[in-house]
């Protein structure tokens, strides 16, 4: 299994960023070919207290590498990474990643 992972800066208006996820991201991100898991966390701390250097975290699953790169070969695949510009005003990081 692979899995796409993001971790989004904290935003500047977290209430746009929370409404634009689930009314125009989220659809987005469920239409990908090939997708077999989506989660989705609010980082609300830290274990040592210091602030989150996070303000969410999102997982997107893959049976194969094969399968990602299919699913990103198509427009529906491509669609939610075009979309992060209009919602992540504090940035994102994605990470590729073999589930062990």
């Amino acid at each position: 299994m692979v899995k796409i992972t993001v971790l989004y800066g904290h935003p500047d208006d977290p209430a746009a960023f929370e409404q634009h996820f689930s009314d125009v991201h989220e659809p987005l991100v469920h239409a990908m070919p090939n997708l077999r898991r989506f989660e989705k966390a609010l980082v609300v701390a830290t274990t040592d207290g210091s602030p989150p250097p996070y303000y969410r975290v999102v997982e997107l699953y893959f049976d194969s590498e094969e399968e990602l790169q299919a699913s990103r070969a198509t427009p529906e695949g491509r669609a939610p990474g075009e979309d992060v510009p209009n919602y992540a005003s504090g940035g994102a990081t994605v990470l590729i990643s073999v589930v062990d």
